[in-house]
């Protein structure tokens, strides 16, 4: 059974041991700006994460963390900072924000070539017309993932659960990219389950703690779980019934150390990447 589980960790340390060859090689370390606005729990876990990796491989990292009851003039006010500092290569914006904040504006004020997370409209654009500049992290992480496996995509039927900006879309943009043929669903979907049972790629990411059971799954399809959840006992499972489901499919991510460790991968490539097209634009590395 273990040669079906797609190893998050050892693909992410794959990805970061080669970043930290290239960052030897750089004249100066990219930096990474993360801001957090508030106390949620789970983003100061990811944000902790964020940082651990950067120490990891010899990044900077600036960390602006900030009161729940930051305005949003003051959180604009940090990001033209950054947009405007030659030595910040990437922008971080921890989502979710508090309420009173519009996420949209402030992710329409980041700088497009510093938008690390791939959310700006212009960086989003660009995927949907097959001309990605950066990428959202967790469906890039996972287009990484199935690289490995070397699919072909023409003729491959796709189905996506979720529909967020954040990975559902972006991750169904992915894959028409590539040539799949893709039905993107949301947890409401009429026939759900069937549609699901003729997908030889399913990829979910709800929020709902083992939705996805084995009678939804194709024999020998690949299954990518994104859900992140955590039960009343402080354990934490995906979207999909691992237990259930590790028979029926041909691959699948575990949770954890699976998706989760390739977004925060993905990240550091995409400072590495953004370090690069300053140093193309201004000269100075």
């Amino acid at each position: 059974m273990q040669d079906k589980i797609l190893n998050g960790r050892e693909f992410s340390n794959t990805i970061l041991d080669n970043l930290a060859r290239e960052v030897a090689k750089c004249k100066r370390p990219p930096c990474l700006a993360v801001v957090l606005v508030g106390t949620n729990p789970a983003s100061c876990v990811y944000v902790n994460n964020k940082k651990k990796a950067c120490e990891k491989i010899g990044f900077t990292s600036k960390s602006f963390e900030l009161p729940e009851t930051t305005t949003q003039d003051q959180l604009l006010k940090i990001v033209h900072d950054l947009n405007q500092d030659k030595n910040v290569d990437g922008i971080l914006v921890q989502m979710p924000l508090p309420k009173h904040l519009d996420s949209k504006l402030i992710i329409d004020n980041i700088t497009p070539h510093k938008d690390v997370d791939g959310f700006h409209r212009y960086n989003i654009g660009s995927l949907a017309l097959n001309d990605p500049q950066i990428c959202p992290c967790t469906p890039h992480g996972v287009m990484y993932m199935l690289e490995k496996l070397n699919p072909t995509y023409h003729g491959l039927n796709a189905v996506v659960i979720g529909m967020s900006n954040i990975v559902g879309r972006p991750m169904a943009l992915e894959l028409i990219n590539r040539g799949a043929t893709v039905t993107i669903c949301n947890s409401k979907t009429k026939n759900l389950a069937e549609l699901c049972r003729h997908a030889d790629l399913l990829i979910v990411g709800v929020g709902r703690p083992k939705m996805v059971k084995a009678s939804w799954v194709k024999p020998g399809s690949i299954v990518i779980d994104i859900g992140m959840n955590r039960l009343d006992n402080g354990k934490l499972c995906g979207d999909v019934d691992f237990d259930e489901v590790l028979p029926i499919a041909g691959y699948i991510t575990p949770v954890p150390g699976g998706v989760g460790l390739m977004t925060i991968a993905m990240l550091m490539q995409n400072t590495m990447h953004c370090y690069t097209k300053q140093f193309e634009t201004t000269g100075a590395q």
